[in-house]
């Protein structure tokens, strides 16, 4: 496409002793605007070739067809890795989380005695997982947007465009996997008891 010259058709045509086109390219905004564009191109060649239907009309729609199941294909893979990247990330966070209850058990034991519920136990440590798990999710977008950066500095050809939507959608993700995966150790610091608690038993 970098080699191609635009130039007027009638120059075209004195340019190269022609007195007829061999092609026209056709580029339609949009793939559901292919087939109206199509019958409308045959329509118009047909009013001025006198009714004679001596033109071809290709159309991208079999190599559109073949690039949209490969770009379904490659979302499901996308998206499996990273339903596995969650997962592991879960899994970390909820070891990070039992290993803090572990290491706090007097501090829970203290504040079971002083009158804390097990709401407020419970409520402590999912804020700390969701703390954790903020922490994560920004890191992880600040990470993106940097290799995004330098993905179109290092090759400006391919134009890179990220969703408005997309940050906060992974960063609601990455919220709520740490939540989820923080409930039990903070149902676990939770079901203590006080007396147990303090004695470190």
């Amino acid at each position: 496409m970098g080699e191609i010259v635009i130039i007027p058709i009638a120059v075209a045509q004195s340019l190269f002793n022609a007195s007829s086109l061999f092609r026209i390219l056709v580029e339609v905004a949009s793939p559901e605007g292919i087939e109206q564009t199509r019958q409308s191109i045959l329509d118009t060649l047909r009013t001025r070739h006198e009714g004679e239907d001596d033109i071809t009309v290709i159309t991208q729609d079999a190599v559109l067809s073949t690039f949209d199941r490969i770009l379904k294909t490659l979302t499901l893979a996308v998206g499996g890795i990273a339903a596995i990247s969650l997962l592991v990330a879960g899994i970390m966070i909820m070891n990070v989380m039992l290993v803090a209850v572990s290491n706090r058990r007097s501090e829970i034991g203290l504040l079971k005695a002083l009158g804390a519920s097990q709401w407020h136990i419970l409520g402590l440590f999912l804020t700390e997982s969701t703390l954790l798990s903020s922490f994560g999710a920004g890191l992880g977008l600040l990470i993106s947007f940097i290799g995004m950066r330098l993905a179109a500095f290092l090759f400006p050809e391919f134009p890179l465009q990220l969703a408005p939507w997309s940050p906060a959608i992974a960063f609601s993700v990455a919220l709520i996997t740490g939540i989820v995966f923080g409930v039990e150790p903070a149902r676990r610091a939770a079901k203590m008891e006080a007396a147990v608690a303090l004695a470190r038993r």
